[in-house]
């Protein structure tokens, strides 16, 4: 699948994963990896609380980088990854 067609099976999801002021933990790291083994496109909410004194592009690599997962969107508080 490219990009595209991810993007476009994107818009449709709803968050599965809330990114709290608790940050990115391992436990969420855990929970995420998971999850992208088993959907393949998981998309993620980060909260006000958490996010707001962040770099948002940042935080998303990181967390792509932890999960070993590719950035398929990242818009306002949403970011949508991808794993084959």
């Amino acid at each position: 699948m490219d990009k595209k067609e991810l993007l476009a099976k994107s818009k449709v999801l709803n968050p599965i994963l809330w990114i709290g002021k608790n940050g990115i933990t391992d436990a969420l790291i855990d929970e995420l990896t998971k999850l992208l083994k088993k959907k393949k496109l998981v998309k993620i909410k980060m909260l006000r609380s958490f996010i707001e004194d962040k770099n948002r592009k940042e935080v998303a690599n990181e967390i792509a980088e932890k999960t070993k997962s590719e950035i398929i969107n990242s818009m306002g508080f949403t970011l949508t990854l991808y794993k084959r």
